[in-house]
């Protein structure tokens, strides 16, 4: 019987190449949430995958950007750091994307990993075959990659054969999380992360970066047997107040139905959410605020 492997793969790209979609396609759960909106992931997501063969451990990174903020600062250091303590890195470029400055930039920073890095093009069915290999060879002169791999990870392309590669060539090693594992985040973070991607998808764009969710209170009811939520929505200005409220609280209404059904398929029970709203003027540069939103140092 061949030997047990395992190993942590760390995921890494500019922002919207489609990272969290890869990471959703491959656990087969909704645990890194997805938006059109640049920078959606701010902290390290674990997902895990686990065969009779191997366990993979993926940490989708947020997308490298230039910081504007202390919040940014804070994302780009979580990416970076991640590749210190992986076994493999998966660099993700979108191929209806030619290579820009942050890629550049990425690709510097991998020059000077130890751990072997495959250059991962996502939506291939996006672009003409002819043009994919002419934007392959751009990043091949670039940098020496273990290996190449060609996806779509929205309509699944070539992802399986991704998972073969992977799981062949990560060392030997122990199976870290239970088989039914598939991330190893508490339940409270990917609560708020669903709230906040409901946030991101349904209000207009003045008010998306400067959002974060606070899960307030989670609990069995045992008279309804619902999963009773509180969670607050805090926001930098008055003005965002009113738009993530909605007239006559539509808004926030839509937000609330939109997340329940997405956190009650998570916990496989019926919830009972309850959303508030706060301003807290200009959080994204204060430390404590960054603290206690979650953005925490020792996160990364």
């Amino acid at each position: 019987m061949s030997e047990f492997k395992s190993g942590f793969v760390a995921i890494i790209g500019r922002p919207n190449v489609g990272k969290s979609t890869l990471m959703n396609r491959i656990v087969g759960q909704k645990i890194a949430i997805m938006s059109d909106k640049a920078q959606t992931t701010r902290n390290k997501i674990q997902g895990v995958y686990t065969t009779k063969e191997s366990q993979i451990i993926f940490i989708d990174t947020p997308g490298i950007h230039k910081p504007k903020t202390a919040l940014g600062d804070f994302m780009v250091q979580a990416a970076y750091s991640a590749l210190n303590e992986v076994d493999a890195i998966l660099f993700m470029v979108a191929a209806d994307q030619k290579r820009g400055k942050g890629d550049d930039m990425i690709l510097e920073r991998l020059k000077r990993t130890d751990a072997p890095v495959y250059l991962i093009v996502n939506k291939i069915d996006k672009i003409h075959p002819n043009e994919l290999l002419e934007f392959i060879d751009d990043f091949r002169t670039q940098m020496d990659f273990k290996e190449i791999i060609p996806i779509s990870a929205t309509e699944g392309n070539n992802v399986e054969n991704l998972m073969m590669t992977l799981s062949d060539q990560l060392p030997t090693g122990p199976q870290y999380f239970p088989e039914d594992a598939i991330t190893d985040h508490p339940e409270r973070f990917i609560v708020s992360e669903m709230i906040r991607e409901k946030v991101l998808i349904l209000t207009r764009d003045e008010v998306p970066h400067s959002v974060a969710v606070v899960v307030d209170k989670m609990r069995r009811d045992e008279d309804t047997d619902k999963v009773h939520i509180q969670a607050t929505i805090i926001i930098e200005r008055d003005s965002q107040k009113g738009i993530i409220i909605g007239k006559q609280g539509s808004m926030l209404k839509k937000i609330g139905t939109m997340a329940r059904r997405d956190i009650e398929l998570m916990l496989g029970d019926k919830v009972y959410l309850e959303l508030w709203v706060k301003v807290q003027k200009n959080w994204r540069d204060k430390k404590i605020y960054l603290q206690d939103y979650g953005y925490k140092k020792d996160n990364y």
